[in-house]
C-alpha cells in the first residue's frame, strides 16, 4: 500500500506540472494584462517599463520558474478584478460549487442504483423500457436546456422553486457556508442539483444495468440459484456488489468531472460558485484568477482519482493496488 501511494503521488505531482504548465502557457494567448492594470490611457514608455517591472519581458522559462516558485508557497496570483489574491477568490466560492456537486451526487447515487437494478432484473417490463428510453433522451439533451427548461416548469409556471442565487445559507467555518441548514437553501439548491445530476444520471443508469446483468449471467450467481438463496439476496448481496466495482471507478472520475461541469449550471441558475466565477473572469480577462482556476480545479482531480482508485482496492481486496498501473 506505501509503495502504490508513493507512486501515485509522484504521478499526482508529474499530472500538476503538466497542468501548471499548460495553464502558465495559455495565459499569454488570454490577453494582455497590463491593459487589466493600467487601462489605457499610460504611454508606451511607462508601459514597457511595467513590463520590465513584472519581468513580463524575462524569457517563458524564467517567468514560469518564478510562477512555479510563488505557486508552491501557495501564491496563485492576484485578481485583477477583485483586487485579492486569487486562491483565496477561489476557496471562497468553492464550497457553493462542492455542494452543488454532493447534491447532484446524492440525487446520481439515490436514483441511478434502484432503477440500474430494477432495470436490469426485469428489462422486459413496461418501466423499464420506459427508463431506458428517458436514459436516451437525457444523454442526448445538453445541460443548459435541461436547466433553462426546469426553471421555466417549475419557477415560471408552477412557482414552486426559486429560480437563482443560494437563498439562506448558515456560516459553518471560513469561507464556508451551507445550504444544508436551511429550507430556503434547500429550496435553491434543488434545481441546479437536479439539472447537474441530469448530465451523469443517465449514464449511471445504464452503465449499473449493463454491469448488474452481465453479473446475473456468472458462474457464482447461478451457484446460488442452485443452492435456493433468497433472490434479493442475490440481487442485492452477491450480484449488486460485484456490479459497483466498475461503477466506483467509472463514477468517481465522472463525479470529478462535474466540478467542472457546473460552469454552465452555475451560470444558468446565478450559483456563486467557481463555475460562474470562472466564465466571469473569462469575460473579464482576468488572467491570474483563471490560471488558478485550472490549477485548483486539475488538483481536484488528481484528489479524486486517487481516492477512487483506493476506494477501488479498499471494496475489492482481491485487487492489488502496486499493479493497478502496471
Amino acid at each position: 500500500m506505501f509503495a502504490y501511494l508513493m507512486k501515485r503521488l509522484f504521478q499526482a505531482i508529474a499530472v500538476m506540472f503538466a497542468i501548471s504548465l499548460i495553464s502558465f502557457a495559455i495565459q499569454d494567448n488570454l490577453g494582455d494584462p497590463l491593459r487589466e492594470l493600467v487601462g489605457q490611457s499610460v504611454s508606451e514608455e511607462v508601459r514597457q517599463e511595467l513590463r520590465d517591472e513584472l519581468g513580463l519581458n524575462d524569457s517563458f522559462f524564467k517567468q514560469y520558474t518564478r510562477f512555479a516558485g510563488k505557486v508552491l508557497q501557495g501564491d496563485l496570483g492576484t485578481s485583477y478584478f477583485f483586487k485579492e489574491p486569487a486562491l483565496d477568490v477561489i476557496l471562497k466560492k468553492l464550497p457553493a460549487t462542492l455542494e452543488l456537486v454532493l447534491g447532484a451526487t446524492i440525487i446520481i447515487i439515490g436514483v441511478s442504483v434502484p432503477l440500474g437494478v430494477y432495470t436490469a432484473i426485469k428489462p422486459n417490463s413496461l418501466f423499464s423500457k420506459i427508463v431506458m428510453g428517458i436514459s436516451i433522451i437525457g444523454i442526448s439533451i445538453p445541460v443548459f436546456l435541461t436547466a433553462i427548461l426546469m426553471i421555466f416548469i417549475f419557477s415560471v409556471e408552477l412557482r414552486w422553486l426559486p429560480s437563482f442565487g443560494r437563498g439562506d445559507v448558515v456560516h459553518v467555518f471560513g469561507p464556508w457556508s451551507t445550504n444544508f441548514a436551511t429550507v430556503d437553501g434547500w429550496l435553491h439548491i434543488l434545481l441546479p442539483s437536479v439539472a447537474l445530476a441530469s448530465i451523469m444520471l443517465p449514464l449511471f443508469i445504464r452503465l449499473i444495468r449493463a454491469e448488474m446483468m452481465e453479473t446475473l449471467q456468472s458462474e457464482y450467481v447461478r451457484f446460488a440459484w442452485a443452492k435456493g438463496i433468497r433472490p434479493k439476496r442475490i440481487w442485492f448481496v452477491h450480484a449488486l456488489k460485484n456490479t459497483l466495482l466498475p461503477v466506483i471507478t467509472v463514477g468517481g472520475v465522472q463525479i470529478g468531472t462535474m466540478v467542472a461541469y457546473t460552469i454552465l449550471t452555475e451560470t444558468v441558475f446565478q450559483w456563486p460558485g467557481m463555475g460562474f466565477m470562472f466564465l466571469e473572469a473569462v469575460n473579464r480577462v482576468d488572467t491570474p484568477l483563471i490560471v488558478a482556476y485550472l490549477i485548483v480545479v486539475g488538483f481536484i482531480f488528481v484528489v479524486t482519482n486517487t481516492i477512487v482508485d483506493l476506494i477501488y482496492g479498499l471494496v475489492n481486496p482481491t485487487v492489488n493496488l502496486s499493479r493497478m498501473d502496471a
